[in-house]
């Protein structure tokens, strides 16, 4: 359940208004499959099976069953336009969907009504959460951290929101030769699936920075996972070997 306790006083916002516009610009586009945010529809069902594991495992639920994350709260943090929100929602969790693009959320909010979802879309960010005392079982931060201005205070706020005996489930890509030939040569020059500028390679983050950042926070960072994409059967799949471009990392805040 999500938890509320005494206000803290509110830190710096993380958040880079140039990263926050080239979203805001992407905003009606989310939910369409072959537009500019083809390439996260295509890795969606592998995030979302990496996500479902990690939570799973963590409080012991049964992914077969009917709702099977009902009773735990979950935030998505940089939610865009909920296309992982909202399959969590279907699992079951009580979810809130933070994005600081007001446009995401404008259009967050009206996919999940068509859809019969309720899910709490706020066009906040996770700076004003912690504000608020919020605690959630489960904190989601998916491709944001790459895109905000200090990423190691994001992290550490993004720990404020987990409650004690939650996780953190973070992704980013990987700094390295095969993420920049991937990632911006790949989709932003060749195959133009976004648009130039979407990613500054420069602010990738290897996974043991990543990992650091979040030990520094005050959280155990328990498993790490690439994603890969295989241009041959033009299918993604979850490996701990290859981490070398797209990853995955949980991370326990102890009761």
């Amino acid at each position: 359940m999500t938890e509320r306790p005494a206000p803290s006083s509110p830190a710096p916002s993380s958040i880079d208004p140039a990263e926050v516009a080239k979203f805001q610009a992407m905003a009606r586009e989310w939910w369409d499959p072959n537009g500019k945010f083809k390439p996260l529809h295509m890795l969606n069902p592998t995030r979302l099976d990496y996500v479902t594991a990690q939570i799973a495992g963590q409080f012991g639920r049964d992914l077969a069953a009917a709702a099977p994350f009902q009773g735990l709260s979950l935030l998505d943090i940089g939610c865009g336009g909920g296309l992982m929100a909202e399959p969590m929602a279907r699992l079951g969790a009580a979810v809130t969907g933070a994005d600081a693009a007001e446009g995401n959320i404008a259009i967050a909010g009206l996919h999940a009504e068509e859809q019969g979802l309720a899910i709490d879309y706020r066009a906040t960010t996770a700076e004003a959460l912690a504000a608020e005392g919020l605690r959630f079982d489960v904190v989601m931060a998916l491709e944001i951290v790459e895109h905000v201005a200090d990423p190691a205070q994001f992290v550490a706020t993004c720990r404020e929101l987990v409650a004690p005996g939650g996780m953190l489930i973070q992704s980013t890509l990987n700094r390295t030769a095969r993420s920049f030939g991937a990632a911006i040569v790949g989709a932003e020059w060749i195959m133009r699936w976004l648009p130039k500028g979407t990613h500054d390679w420069r602010r990738f983050i290897t996974p043991d920075e990543l990992a650091q950042m979040t030990e520094a926070a005050g959280l155990r960072v328990v498993d790490r996972c690439g994603m890969v994409f295989n241009p041959l059967g033009w299918s993604w799949s979850l490996s701990h070997r290859d981490l070398s471009v797209n990853y995955a990392m949980t991370a326990l805040r102890d009761a």
